[in-house]
């Protein structure tokens, strides 16, 4: 029979581990999941990422504002110039004919000028606001991503403090049992040299002791990588040993129905919203492509100067008036911007409807999982149970010679496994109840995160 134990997973619920090979570890840190969540939010990439991307957001509508503001174009230059042939024709006032005045003769060698033009758009199309409109539906999307983003980071953060939790059990539980089993091995060598115990059944006892020594070695490895993701996300060294408070992870509220879940995450959820802001931001869109159908006003007004030496001086040449303008071709070419904009908006109208359907999806398999951890963990309390009773069976008929070695070292590794598998289960119903929350978009309330 083999004897190996076979280990699946982590397990949960350590109080302390005394030292972890491989890794550089000075000191020991206790962290609650509180003060986890916190820093994970602080030094979180995704949403410095997500702060950048508010960032530009506001900037974006900042400039869709600006364009009602009027644009002031300021231009001049200083020119040299080859010698000009300039023949001046001037009507002449005395006898009513055209005399011409011949200017050869003047020297022409530079020019200079400078103007300056304000324009104030009065009309154009109503692009400028349903520009800005567009603008604000996009920037309030930005800040809803940030907020779902968040959320994703605070689980993350409760799955890793949960999966840390569970290697530093598993290695505590494996260590014991490596405790139990090497004495177990003394015990059987004294019995082997008094001729109590058969040699083969000694040996049987030293491999599963071996076996549990490569198990060690295997859940250290885990712990190992477990602690670096930990610090990682966290933002601290990225050897430094921490111990996740178990007191910090509190037992889920009572369940409420699939429906509520499924309603809050309407309410809640921030992808779906944002996602509804990006439908007004494109429909939007539309209305501001069809804003070239129409002309453009504005308000203009402007100032020249100019200065040709031994020809002409410019000076105080101030002009205002109003200006209008039409792009003709805007009557053909319009119609493809505008089938664009209504494709965006039959797209985002598409999203809209898949990421409903697949919100109830991630709320039915969440709620599932959830159920499905409860259920394993009333299993497991009746396995343990059920465990240490065979076990002490098993050792008093061993005693007693009523089995052989193997049955006993079975007993014992049916024990360690059900004792694994409730510390699996009880931190699997932690992490499922709050990706149920997660996915109903009210996890970051109920853990009342900044």
């Amino acid at each position: 029979m083999n004897l190996s134990i076979k280990i699946s997973g982590f397990a949960f619920g350590v109080l302390m581990i005394s030292s972890v090979s491989g890794m550089a570890q000075d000191s020991v840190r206790n962290i609650g999941l509180n003060e986890a969540i916190e820093l994970s939010i602080k030094n979180s990439k995704t949403l410095r990422a997500g702060r950048a991307r508010i960032d530009e957001a506001t900037a974006a509508l900042t400039e869709a504002k600006q364009k009602k503001l009027p644009d002031l174009k300021i231009s001049g230059a200083y020119l040299r110039l080859t010698q000009p042939n300039v023949d001046l024709k001037l009507k002449s006032n005395n006898n009513g004919g055209g005399g011409g005045s011949n200017l050869s003769d003047i020297s022409i060698n530079q020019a200079a000028y400078g103007m300056a033009n304000l324009s104030l758009p009065l009309y154009s199309g109503l692009r400028v606001r349903y520009g800005i409109r567009s603008a604000e539906f996009l920037e309030k999307a930005a800040t809803l991503d940030a907020g779902s983003d968040k959320e994703a980071v605070i689980l993350n953060t409760i799955e890793a403090f949960s999966n840390l939790y569970k290697a530093n059990a598993n290695v505590r539980l494996i260590r014991e049992n490596l405790a139990q089993s090497r004495s177990r091995d003394s015990d059987f060598s004294n019995l082997e040299k008094n001729g109590l115990l058969a040699r083969n059944d000694r040996l049987k006892a030293a491999l599963q002791t071996s076996n549990i020594e490569l198990d060690l070695v295997d859940a250290e490895s885990n712990l190992h990588v477990a602690t670096v993701n930990m610090n990682l996300l966290l933002g601290l060294p990225e050897h430094e040993a921490i111990i996740p408070d178990s007191n910090s992870l509190v037992k889920p509220e009572v369940l409420k129905g699939i429906d509520e879940y499924e309603q809050l995450a309407v309410q809640n959820r921030k992808d779906v919203q944002a996602l509804q802001y990006r439908k007004k931001a494109t429909a939007a869109g539309i209305q501001s492509a069809k804003s070239d159908y129409y002309p453009s006003l504005a308000l203009t007004g402007g100032y020249i100067a100019a200065d040709i030496p031994n020809l002409v001086t410019l000076t105080n040449a101030v002009t205002y008036g109003v200006g209008l303008s039409y792009n003709v071709s805007s009557l053909w070419k319009t119609n493809a911007k505008v089938a664009q904009a209504k494709a965006r908006l039959a797209e985002v109208q598409a999203n809209e409807e898949w990421l409903d359907d697949q919100v109830k999806l991630e709320i039915n398999k969440a709620y599932e999982s959830y159920l499905s951890a409860e259920k394993k963990m009333e299993v497991s309390h009746i396995a343990i149970d059920q465990a240490t009773e065979n076990f002490k069976i098993t050792k008093n008929k061993y005693d007693n010679s009523l089995v052989t070695v193997t049955d006993l070292l079975d007993a014992n590794v049916s024990l360690l496994q059900a004792k694994i598998g409730l510390e699996l289960s009880k931190a699997d119903a932690i992490v499922a109840y709050n990706t149920l929350l997660q996915k109903a978009g009210v996890l970051t309330s109920s853990l009342n995160t900044k």
